[in-house]
């Protein structure tokens, strides 16, 4: 674990924020959203991002020029097992590990967003530096049924921030899911030309954009590409990432045929979203955000696990009139063609979609988070001067 260097003159240094949120993408890609705000309203402040050797967070971190913290992973078990008798022990290191971590860096604020490492920081915040002050507390739910972690640092934050209005929190402030900058500025007009180009299409096609994280997803893969023959008879087409351990089951190319882009990954998913009229994606917390972000209206495939925090994410955007739900199960190629071709084809249709996506979205969460932050930093050094 690296070790910050001590600054114990408290008001002549620049604001320290600890970012909690390491994991998965749902949990650091807002952590470093965030971050860049803080940046862009305080470029003085210092940035720790809190994380374990396991998430994506040792490599999306770095690469985002910020500095990482690693300590040991608390997973919360979700039925009793062995692991669960091993939690205390476990909560214990991290804890103490964690308020190493928030003294080396002279801590003004925590922001956790849950995930492995968000329980140990509350804790170790609440419990305060070492010989020193406590650490105000900033909890950000992005879901719509706020987690473990999440439940148990709200009851101590001094703000409390969400998603959604209903995410099981109470006093929470509802400032939508923090998005990178390059997504929320995002002109898809105005890149419209340029996107089609770089994937091939024309620019006056019809492009339906299929994704299902950086994985893809195996039964929205089965039934888009089932469905290949009819969009293409619409004059539909489709930019497709299917995720690199995957492979579609396509018809042979028909050279006058629109065309049918298959890719692993995208790395630009700027270009993806300007080149596209409508999505068919899951519906994580990150995912919704940016889709509605961007105003692109959606068919929302919930991921038929967990407990059912996928369905409730795209409720308020479907609600809106800005997306469409349709159960995992029912998802077929039959399925893909009568729901994809009707909204593709009716320009009034699509355009009362795309503007209520565009009302559903939050491009200023990031931003928002951010402000709160450095608030309550401020006040809390200022208290303590």
């Amino acid at each position: 674990m690296n070790k910050g260097s001590r600054d114990n003159n408290h008001s002549d240094r620049g604001i320290s924020v600890v970012l909690a949120g390491g994991g998965t993408a749902g949990h650091v890609e807002p952590a470093m959203a965030v971050a860049d705000a803080l940046r862009a309203l305080d470029p003085d402040v210092r940035i720790t991002a809190l994380g374990t050797q396991r998430g994506l967070e040792t490599r999306l971190v770095p690469q985002r020029g910020y500095d990482l913290e690693l300590i040991t992973p608390v997973p919360l078990p979700r039925k009793p097992s062995k692991d669960l008798l091993r939690l205390p022990m476990r909560v214990r290191t991290a804890i103490r590990q964690t308020r190493d971590v928030l003294t080396g860096v002279n801590a003004d604020v925590v922001v956790g967003f849950g995930g492995y490492v968000a329980l140990p920081a509350y804790l170790a915040a609440r419990g305060g530096l070492t010989g020193r002050r406590k650490v105000p507390v900033v909890v950000h739910e992005a879901n719509a049924r706020a987690g473990l972690a999440n439940r148990v640092g709200a009851r101590s934050a001094r703000r409390v921030l969400s998603a959604v209005p209903d995410s099981g929190l109470r006093n929470v402030e509802v400032v939508g899911v923090p998005v990178r900058e390059s997504i929320t500025s995002l002109d898809r007009a105005a890149l419209r030309a340029q996107a089609r180009a770089e994937f091939g299409f024309a620019e006056d096609a019809r492009v339906l954009l299929v994704f299902g994280g950086s994985q893809g997803a195996q039964s929205i893969n089965r039934a888009v590409s089932a469905a290949a023959k009819d969009l293409a008879a619409a004059g539909i087409s489709v930019l497709h990432a299917h995720g690199p351990k995957n492979t579609l089951d396509l018809p042979p190319a028909d050279p006058q045929a629109p065309p049918y882009v298959a890719v692993p990954y995208l790395d630009r998913m700027d270009l993806a979203y300007a080149a596209a009229d409508l999505a068919i994606c899951r519906s994580g917390a990150m995912t919704v955000a940016e889709v509605t972000a961007v105003g692109l209206p959606a068919i929302y495939v919930p991921l038929p696990i967990g407990n059912g925090e996928q369905r409730l994410n795209a409720l308020p955007v479907v609600d809106a009139g800005g997306g469409l739900l349709v159960d995992d199960a029912d998802l077929s190629g039959d399925t893909v063609a009568r729901t994809v071709i009707p909204l593709l084809t009716d320009d009034s249709k699509l355009a009362a979609m795309t503007a209520a996506a565009s009302l559903s979205g939050h491009p200023d969460a990031a931003r928002r988070v951010a402000q709160v932050a450095l608030e309550i930093a401020r006040a809390a050094r200022k208290k303590a001067s």
